[in-house]
């Protein structure tokens, strides 16, 4: 399918700044999560934001079919990030899920 402008655009800024800044970012927040660490106030603020974002993308990806596996990745990669999160969270607190 071919892109107007403005969408070829938007996806070229979302992938740049997904390769340099946002997947490094995630990839060192579940190597964190994963030794059992909790996240910092700033690493959940940043997280909320790149989730509240996630709007364009996803409807980027529903619109490009060939976007959508990528974006399901990144999903499943930040979801995952979350929940090891929260659990090493209620570990540390003392809670049981």
């Amino acid at each position: 399918m071919s892109k107007p402008l403005k969408d070829a655009g938007t996806i070229q800024v979302l992938l740049m700044r997904l390769n340099e800044e946002r997947l490094p970012e995630a990839l060192r927040l579940k190597e964190k999560v994963d030794r059992g660490e909790c996240l910092s106030e700033h690493e959940i603020k940043s997280l909320q934001a790149i989730i509240r974002d996630s709007g364009t993308a996803s409807r980027l990806a529903k619109k490009y079919p060939e976007y959508q596996d990528l974006f399901n990745r990144v999903a499943a990669l930040y979801a995952d990030i979350t929940n090891k999160a929260k659990e090493n969270e209620q570990r540390v607190s003392g809670h049981l899920m």
